[in-house]
C-alpha cells in the first residue's frame, strides 16, 4: 500500500477508518463529503463542519473514526447489515479519494 492509498470499511451504515489512516490522510480534517459517481465512491474531505458532510467521529482512544452515513449507503445499495472493505486511491484531480467499483453488484 502506497501513502495515496486508504483501506476504510464499510459496517453498521458507517464508514470506518483507522486511527492510523485518519492520521496520515485526514489530520485536522472534521468531515467528509461523500458522492457516487457511476459505480465509484468518492470520498472529499472537508475542513470545517459548517460546509455539510459527514461528520468523522472518534470511536475510541487509538483514534479510529467514524462517519455515519446510512443515508448515502442505503441510497446507493449498501444495507445496514452488510460489511465491506473498500481500497481507495488519492486522487488529484477530484481533490479526493476515489473507491473504483465500490457500487458494482
Amino acid at each position: 500500500m502506497n501513502d495515496a492509498t486508504l483501506t476504510v470499511r464499510v459496517s453498521r451504515g458507517g464508514l470506518h477508518l483507522s486511527g492510523e489512516a485518519f492520521e496520515r490522510h485526514f489530520s485536522g480534517i472534521s468531515g467528509i463529503v461523500l458522492m457516487r459517481r457511476e459505480a465509484d465512491l468518492l470520498i472529499l474531505p472537508v475542513l470545517l463542519a459548517q460546509a455539510g458532510g459527514y461528520l468523522l467521529k472518534r470511536k475510541n482512544l487509538a483514534g479510529d473514526r467514524v462517519a455515519h452515513a446510512p443515508d448515502f449507503l442505503r441510497a446507493n445499495g449498501i444495507a445496514d447489515d452488510e460489511e465491506r472493505e473498500l481500497q481507495v486511491v488519492w486522487d488529484s484531480s477530484q481533490a479526493g479519494f476515489i473507491g473504483r467499483g465500490a457500487f458494482e453488484n
